[in-house]
């Protein structure tokens, strides 16, 4: 008798272990499709809403379907850390990031590489400071005591970068700005200008350019105070836990997309909703160093004094 409940118990684990490899197998021959779409999350760029930054990759994510088959269901994330929190709980497979973020996915392998958009040749952008068209301001250190407004923690252009820039110009923004407003979003920062709330914004030139084309903001009302080096395009990256076979196929569909039947210009889209040449699947980590290198000056330390500041 007890050897035959030995042998029942052994035939249920080998049951159990065989149901397992069939889920396994079904879940990778499914993903892609309708019924397992790969799952994409963009960080918030112009506000986390549906209807912006998930409408600025709509057209490319269509594109990359109508040519291949493969499904992809897109969501916003609500703040920039919960996209890289996605990622590192391997709750997404694609996902757009701006390049401070991606830093900080891919140092807790939860990022790698899927490509950046090209535009005349060239996958940068910028981050500028903003103020009133009529403002005395001609400088970064004439923000001292004035009000800014800088979008999320964790955003390259609209408050590493603006930051790094305060440093290296000998500011210390914790100390010399009346007051930080974090918004959460370039549009929010903006916005916040828009109706006098601050005296600066900072947030990128393509998100500034988005405003105005789409009539948001009368451009004769502002100025540049200040524009930053060139920025590594904000990086589509996948999950690297993602099935081998699966991130080749997605590598090449961006490869190739803009050259595919059936796919027009106007579907090739990035950041801002931008229409864009092509997208470079072969970027290199090294081309991020600029970014890295940013992250590392703007420190841990500095970057939760300014969420104290902005608190008060």
């Amino acid at each position: 008798m007890k050897k035959m409940v030995k042998w029942i118990g052994i035939w249920c684990a080998c049951i159990s272990l065989l149901g397992t490899f069939t889920l396994s197998a079904t879940a990778q021959t499914t993903l892609g499709t309708s019924n397992r779409p790969l799952k994409v999350m963009l960080i918030p760029a112009d506000g986390g809403t549906e209807s912006g930054t998930r409408a600025d990759f709509e057209p490319v994510f269509n594109a990359v379907s109508r040519a291949t088959g493969l499904q992809f269901e897109i969501r916003v994330g609500q703040s920039y850390s919960a996209v890289i929190e996605a990622l590192v709980n391997d709750l997404v497979d694609v996902a757009f990031l701006g390049p401070v973020s991606y830093v900080q996915a891919h140092k807790r392998d939860s990022a790698e590489l899927l490509a950046v958009s090209v535009s005349q040749g060239e996958s940068v952008y910028y981050a500028g400071v903003f103020t009133f068209a009529d403002s005395p301001m001609q400088s970064l250190n004439d923000l001292n005591g004035k009000k800014v407004a800088f979008g999320d923690p964790n955003s390259s252009s609209s408050f590493t970068y603006p930051i790094a820039m305060m440093l290296r110009a000998g500011m210390n923004p914790v100390q010399d700005l009346a007051e930080v407003r974090l918004t959460g979003s370039h549009a929010n920062s903006l916005m916040a200008l828009n109706e006098g709330l601050v005296d600066a914004a900072c947030l990128s030139f393509d998100s500034y350019e988005k405003a105005v084309n789409q009539g948001v903001i009368d451009p004769a009302r502002f100025k540049v105070l200040v524009k930053s080096e060139p920025i590594p395009n904000p990086p589509l990256v996948l999950n690297p836990r993602l099935p081998k076979e699966m991130k080749t196929k997605v590598r090449e569909a961006f490869r190739q997309v803009h050259t595919l039947p059936g796919v027009t210009p106007e579907m090739i889209r990035g950041y801002g909703g931008k229409r864009v040449d092509r997208y470079n699947v072969d970027f290199t980590e090294e081309e991020f160093a600029p970014a890295a290198n940013t992250l590392t000056l703007v420190t841990n330390e500095i970057k939760a004094d300014l969420i104290r500041k902005a608190a008060n």
